[in-house]
């Protein structure tokens, strides 16, 4: 299941994009009275000029420059002002970070990984055995290597390095678009992140039963395109697939728009095309509407802007995926075998939320970050499927749970309560969880968010028996799934940045939790114990 960081093309950024930091102080409120919250411009403008007196603390130094991409004010003012980096016009990946005031201006951290300042911006390895050491078996670059500071490894030191695109497509015909960052000091790679990330009117759907739907009058037909959510549509890809050839995509699989003639879509079997087209428009739908509701961001983006669903993608396609570069979600029908068609609510929600970690916290694919990033997906869904409060597809701590077939030989893709249970996921921490894919590594992200939720032991919710271990042997009350998703996504947006590895993770949610229960609250250190339970201290 899927995702990866788009371009700022539908990201809501500062009157000023780019703003350079200089010389400056905050200054203090006026006594005796409450301090005017800042506008977002204002709130940039004192970050920058805090970093110039906070230089050590933020890994700053000369030939670097902070970018503003986006303001975050807290009811009483807070502000909390994410930027990204460069060092001698290179940007930092993986020195993005965020900074945190007061209404007044006041200094209250920063949020960062980064272990040091960069030093070097000139390479000994020339680009073109950058790109040798990049290339592997049926792939092809794309574009010229371009230099970067590379610091999302797991030391978080600051490497010169070639960033090389190579596209192909991987094993379960998902298209696949690596970027690999390779040492331009010793030719060695450091990285390799796949941005093509995988899973995983009314209508008449395959899983949620008869749903409402939102659609478009056009003529004589209606459209399944919905004027309510940014006009979030499903088209049909034909049963094509995306095809790249020498790093260039001459045929991207359609996105054909559905369309009907009576307003009543699908039959509830995939008979009709458009049953799955329902499930995918659906979920979509209760996935806007979770994160408007509940979190008060208006699309992906937060920017109102809509998306798009494929669905009957490839041939016996298993897999549903996230990309950044169409801003959609794609679906595919199944093995027939192992999965039925990938279009259930928790697998809408999963790839949707791909899309809002791209667009907040960028976590990295890859190690630790990687996990979170999976697991981000995975919390959400679970959130968005209690949310949607669906008799047909009640909420649940299990993921994919609806498009697994017996051929599989288990009840889900993945198990909330107990990683493990899958045969691959990491129930708690250790040194090796870094080197799991990331689909496994998660797990460890997963138990906590379920023992934080629901607390550890045996118990039955909706009708889904759970029993929840923890690595110390402690027990854990749960503090509720409302306020541990609250918890969850505070930390993403707001602390959380690149690099974010499972020990940031522990400090983001414990800022979150901070900010929306206090520090002596019950919240905090529940949320301290969850941690320590799947051995992160």
């Amino acid at each position: 299941m899927t995702r990866r960081a788009f371009t700022s093309r539908r990201t809501v950024l500062l009157a000023s994009a780019t703003l350079l930091a200089t010389a400056g102080t905050a200054l203090p409120a006026s006594a005796g009275r409450a301090p005017t919250p800042p506008t977002p411009q204002k709130a940039a403008e004192r970050a920058l000029h805090a970093l110039a007196e906070r230089g050590a603390q933020v890994r700053g130094g000369d030939g670097q420059a902070f970018r503003v991409v986006r303001v975050t004010l807290d009811r009483d003012g807070t502000s909390h002002t994410r930027m990204t980096r460069t060092y001698d016009g290179l940007p930092v990946l993986g020195g993005d970070l965020v900074v945190h005031q007061s209404a007044s201006g006041a200094w209250r951290g920063s949020s960062g990984t980064l272990a040091e300042a960069p030093a070097d911006s000139s390479p000994e390895v020339p680009a073109k055995t950058a790109e040798k050491r990049a290339v592997t078996k049926h792939r092809k670059t794309k574009g010229s290597p371009a230099l970067v500071v590379e610091a999302r490894t797991g030391d978080h030191q600051p490497r010169l390095a070639w960033r090389v695109q190579t596209v192909g497509t991987q094993a379960d015909g998902t298209p696949s678009r690596v970027f690999t960052s390779v040492d331009a000091a010793t030719g060695k790679v450091l990285l390799r992140e796949e941005t093509v990330r995988t899973a995983a009117g009314d209508g008449q759907s395959l899983y949620t039963g008869t749903v409402p739907l939102e659609t478009t009058a056009s003529g004589s037909t209606f459209q399944l395109k919905d004027p309510t959510r940014g006009n979030t549509y499903t088209g049909d890809a034909g049963n094509q697939t995306d095809l790249c050839f020498l790093g260039w995509c001459i045929r991207r699989a359609p996105a054909t728009l559905f369309t009907d003639a009576d307003n009543h879509w699908g039959t509830g079997t995939t008979s009709d095309r458009s049953t799955v087209a329902v499930d995918a428009q659906f979920g979509t739908n209760m996935t806007w509407d979770f994160y408007k509701n509940v979190f008060g961001r208006t699309g992906i983006e937060g920017d109102g802007a809509g998306s798009y669903n494929r669905v009957h993608y490839g041939s016996s396609y298993a897999n549903a995926f996230w990309d950044d570069s169409c801003f959609c979600m794609t679906y595919g029908d199944g093995d027939g075998t192992q999965f039925g068609p990938l279009t259930s609510l928790d697998v809408a929600a999963h790839e949707m939320s791909h899309g809002v970690t791209s667009a907040t916290a960028n976590l990295t694919y890859s190690g630790e970050s990687g996990g979170l990033n999976e697991a981000t997906s995975d919390i959400m869904a679970a959130a968005v499927e209690f949310y949607a409060n669906n008799s047909n597809d009640v909420g649940d701590y299990l993921v994919g749970e609806e498009v697994v077939l017996s051929g599989l030989g288990r009840a889900a893709l993945r198990f909330m309560d107990k990683p493990s249970k899958d045969g691959n996921s990491a129930d708690s921490w250790s040194s090796t969880t870094k080197n799991l894919d990331v689909h496994y590594s998660s797990g460890v992200a997963n138990h906590f968010y379920y023992l934080l939720s629901e607390g550890s032991g045996a118990k039955t919710i909706n009708g889904v028996s759970y029993n929840s271990p923890t690595s110390n042997g402690s027990t854990i009350t749960g503090i509720g799934r409302d306020a541990a998703t609250r918890i969850w996504y505070r930390a993403l947006t707001t602390y959380m940045t690149s690099s974010t590895d499972y020990k940031g993770a522990r400090t983001a949610t414990l800022n979150a939790a901070t900010d929306l229960y206090g520090a002596g609250s019950t919240q905090y250190s529940t949320v301290a114990a969850a941690w320590s339970a799947v051995n992160v201290t």
